[in-house]
Order: C-alpha cells, then sequence, then structure tokens
C-alpha cells in the first residue's frame, strides 16, 4: 500500500532506465538545487528494469544519502508506471518529475517552486530551446499542437517531464498505458490552475534515447482517450449518439434518394447499390447509440461503486 502521510515539503520522482552514468551527476545537482531551499525533501528513484548497473548505483547513492528512497520493478513496466508509482509513494506536498537523463536541469526546480506560491497547482516546464535533433523537434512541435487542439490547453511543450505538481491533485490520476507525459491536460481537468515557464534543456551525453518516431502512433491513440476521458467521461451517449445520429441521419438521406430514384427514374429499389448503403447506415448508427447506452451504464456503476464524485472541490469555507 502506497504512503500517503506528508513528512516532507518537497518530492522528487525520477523514473530511470539504464541511465548508469547519468545518476551520480543528477543526484549532486539535485543536492545542489535543493538544499538552497530550506525545505525537507525526498528524491524517489523508480528503478524500471534497469539492465545496466543503474541499480547498483543507486544503492550506493542510497547509502549515502538518507533522503533517497528507491523502488525497484521485477521488470520494465514502462515510463507511466514509474511515474505513477513515485506519485504513489511519495511524501511530499509538492511533487516534482523529472527525467534521470540529465537533459532536464534540476537548477529549474526552485524556479518552478517559486513559481507555485503565485496559487498555480501545476507549474511545467517549457524546452523553449531544446537540444534535440530537427527531426525529435519536429515531432514534438506536431503532437504539442495536436494536444493543444484537442485538449485546449495552451501549453508549448506538453512532453517536458520537468513539472512541479501539488501532491494532493496528482494522487487523483490514474495514469495508464503512456498517459505520464499528458499529466497537465488531466489537471485542467480536475480544475487545476497550470502555467509554463522556459526551464534549461542540455545535449543527452551518456546513454541513448528511449523514445523515437515509433512513439507518435501512440500518442494519437492516447489524444482519442484523452479526448473521450476528459469530454464525455460522464456523459458518453453523448459522443456516441452524435455519432450514431450521424450514420442514422446519412442512411436516411440515403433512403430518400433511393425512393426518389425509384418514383422520378422508375428504376427498381432492390437493384439500387445505395439501398445497401442506406441500410448498413442506418444499423451502423442503430449500433452507435446502443454502445453509448453501455457505456452510459458502465459510467454510472463506475460513480455510484466506487462512490466517486463527478465533481471536485478547491476549497470550503465555514465547514466544519
Amino acid at each position: 500500500m502506497a504512503e500517503q502521510s506528508h513528512t516532507v515539503d518537497i518530492s522528487v520522482v525520477i523514473p530511470v532506465f539504464n541511465e548508469e552514468s547519468n545518476l551520480a551527476p543528477l543526484h549532486s545537482a539535485l543536492v545542489a538545487a535543493l538544499e538552497p531551499l530550506d525545505k525537507a525533501y525526498e528524491v524517489l528513484y523508480i528503478d524500471d528494469g534497469s539492465t545496466d548497473g543503474s541499480l547498483d548505483t543507486l544503492r550506493e547513492l542510497a547509502r549515502q544519502d538518507a533522503r533517497i528512497r528507491v523502488l525497484v520493478f521485477r521488470k520494465n513496466f514502462g515510463q507511466t508506471a514509474a511515474m505513477a508509482a513515485g506519485i504513489d509513494f511519495a511524501k511530499g506536498e509538492t511533487i516534482v518529475t523529472l527525467d534521470a537523463d540529465l537533459q532536464n536541469d534540476p537548477v529549474d526546480i526552485p524556479i518552478l517552486i517559486e513559481k507555485m506560491s503565485e496559487g498555480y497547482e501545476i507549474v511545467c516546464g517549457w524546452r523553449k530551446d531544446r537540444r534535440d535533433s530537427l527531426l525529435r523537434r519536429f515531432s514534438s512541435w506536431t503532437a504539442n499542437r495536436l494536444v493543444r487542439a484537442v485538449s485546449g490547453l495552451p501549453l508549448h511543450d506538453i512532453g517536458c517531464t520537468l513539472r512541479a505538481c501539488k501532491a494532493d491533485l496528482l494522487k487523483e490520476v490514474s495514469l495508464y498505458g503512456e498517459m505520464h507525459r499528458f499529466l497537465p491536460v488531466y489537471g485542467r481537468q480536475l480544475g487545476a490552475r497550470i502555467c509554463e515557464i522556459p526551464v534549461h534543456h542540455h545535449p543527452r551525453q551518456h546513454g541513448k534515447a528511449k523514445y523515437g518516431l515509433e512513439r507518435t502512433p501512440k500518442v494519437l491513440l492516447d489524444l482519442l482517450v484523452l479526448k473521450l476521458m476528459g469530454s464525455y467521461i460522464t456523459r458518453p451517449i453523448h459522443f456516441f449518439g452524435a455519432i450514431g445520429g450521424m450514420f442514422m441521419g446519412g442512411g436516411f438521406l440515403c433512403g430518400v434518394w433511393v425512393l426518389a430514384d425509384k418514383f422520378l427514374n422508375d428504376q427498381k429499389a432492390h437493384r439500387n447499390p445505395v439501398l445497401l448503403l442506406a441500410v448498413f447506415l442506418a444499423l451502423l448508427g442503430a449500433q452507435m447509440i446502443m454502445l453509448g447506452l453501455l457505456a452510459e451504464l458502465l459510467t454510472r456503476i463506475y460513480h455510484e461503486s466506487r462512490q466517486k464524485p463527478i465533481y471536485r472541490i478547491r476549497e470550503t469555507l465555514h465547514f466544519p
């Protein structure tokens, strides 16, 4: 069971997969950035089934620094699972997420935390001067444009892992698949106040990137799930019903075409291929509406069985 008590101010959550050469300099940079804050902090490293010497390095670092906690996965479950585990076990009131590849700079962490004092619940890093290949930058630019269009969240860099967030907000989010990159979007759906500030970005010095262009189709599929879960999770019949209505409308128009062709041109209706299209669209539309009704039923079971409210309260006044 994840630990929930807040005994520290800041928890830094870092997924690790085959980053042996980066871990020691990363931790030194973290300590140098966090010590001047005069706040109690911890660093959670989540070893995501590393096959190099990363775990040995983490064990050595943990022996030297009691503020380090290490979660070791039995195998590689992916960055989203590692991020979710770190969030579950974090004790701090503020959670900072960070990659272990040293491309993001820990020196920016105090700036993100200071920005939170202005009332923001999520402060995202923006790799404004990104130090990656042209292909990776173009892929990221395209993905960011898609996310802005779908989510309406005006962030320049949704994929930047360097973020500072309120722990109580993050612990409400359930992460699956590869949804860790969409944490700000989930936060927006929960009503969080979000902003973005430029952060440093460095070329990778050791190891190799774990993600390439092959993740682009996954981002597109994740966006579809994100839109459906964000906009229609409490009213799926509106989503499926709208699609079903369009199909049935198309079927009706095709039927009108068949009848008009029969009476105006004296054509045999059963020989008109548009008749089959009319029947197909009508059946498909009816199936989509039935799917929406089933989704509506599942949604009600989900919220009522878990006693999960469909609203979020930011604060209360004069409540006992």
